[in-house]
């Protein structure tokens, strides 16, 4: 009976002896599989936060398709271009806003990228990887000027459809349309501003032939470029220049049938070509000192007669602008 006590605690000895190797053992595999765990979220932060970070890599890519400017709500179109050939094809777009640090932009891995413009003065770059996830090349920062002209609020749009208070009104210096301006007469005359007047059929009360008929008459002129440049007028006509300088002669308010109003802001010429005309009358929409981004423009001898007329109204762009710019601007007005 002895010896059987004996064995039967030998036995339940080593029961519990192997029970605690084997719990000992479960542990460390279990600590060691929380290390690698942990080693791995580590390894994704360092991912992540090594992709958030201002890359330091060489400069060999071309960002094109940036435009001069957009409107709140424009789509951004973006192409990267490697300036050397490579099979690398593992992309990541950054963007970073004033006084703040790149960051990923998220969905953009292609050479292309496509967003909204909703930041002024945000800055993108591109960034191509090697196999390692390391950056092999990056572009030089674009930046994304937004510029709504007229304003998207509510007392601005009304302003430039017509709607305003006479003590709104403010004297205006020729240096606010300064620059160099193409007229769009040309563009219509070759119909690549049929997508505007398709446009503007869509919601108003005439066809796009009307609409087109309209314009025609409102654009037409001979004068194909102007610059305006410290207080000097430069017409280019059928092969002709002729230049004069002008002093401002106050502003009319006008009213039209429709009942919405407009101001011609009008100069006087001071001294120049004979052919430059005696009063030159702007009227682009705003009501006060801005910059201009296009104007309709009055010209002639006879001050009161030209405040008559509105059926003529040469259109004026800036020259730097392609048919494609002329007709993003006319579409988001």
């Amino acid at each position: 009976m002895k010896k059987l006590l004996t064995s039967l605690s030998i036995l339940l000895f080593i029961s519990i002896y192997l029970t605690a190797c084997q719990g000992t053992e479960d542990a460390e595999v279990g600590a060691t599989e929380e290390e690698e765990q942990e080693v791995h979220t580590d390894e994704k932060h360092d991912h992540e936060k090594e992709e958030e970070e201002n890359m330091e890599a060489p400069v060999g890519i071309e960002i094109e398709g940036v435009a001069d400017h957009y409107h709140t709500g424009d789509t951004i179109e973006l192409t990267a271009v490697l300036e050397e050939a490579s099979d690398l094809d593992h992309w990541h777009w950054f963007s970073k806003e004033s006084e703040g640090e790149w960051e990923v932009i998220s969905g953009q891995e292609s050479e292309t990228f496509t967003g909204e413009a909703t930041v002024n003065g945000l800055e993108i770059k591109a960034v191509l990887y090697n196999d390692d996830h390391e950056p092999s090349v990056q572009s030089e920062p674009v930046e994304v000027v937004i510029d709504d002209h007229h304003g998207h609020d509510e007392a601005s749009q009304q302003i430039y459809k017509g709607y305003f208070e006479d003590s709104q009104v403010e004297d205006r210096e020729l240096s606010d349309w300064e620059g160099d301006w193409q007229s769009v007469y040309p563009y219509l005359l070759s119909g690549d501003l049929d997508e505007v007047f398709e446009h503007k059929a869509e919601d108003g009360d005439m066809t796009e032939e009307e609409y087109k008929e309209y314009y025609t008459i409102g654009y037409e002129t001979d004068v194909e470029r102007i610059i305006i440049e410290d207080g000097h007028v430069t017409f280019f006509e059928n092969g002709d220049e002729y230049s004069g300088e002008y002093k401002s002669d106050g502003y009319e308010i006008l009213t039209y049938e429709a009942g919405n109003r407009g101001v011609r802001f009008i100069f006087e010429l001071v001294d120049g070509s004979d052919e430059m005309p005696q009063y030159i009358q702007f009227s682009d929409h705003d009501i006060f000192p801005v910059d201009s981004h296009h104007f309709h423009l009055y010209w002639g001898d006879d001050r009161g007669a030209l405040l008559e007329e509105v059926t003529n109204w040469p259109t004026y762009y800036p020259s730097e602008l392609d048919k494609d710019g002329i007709v993003r601007e006319m579409l988001a007005h």
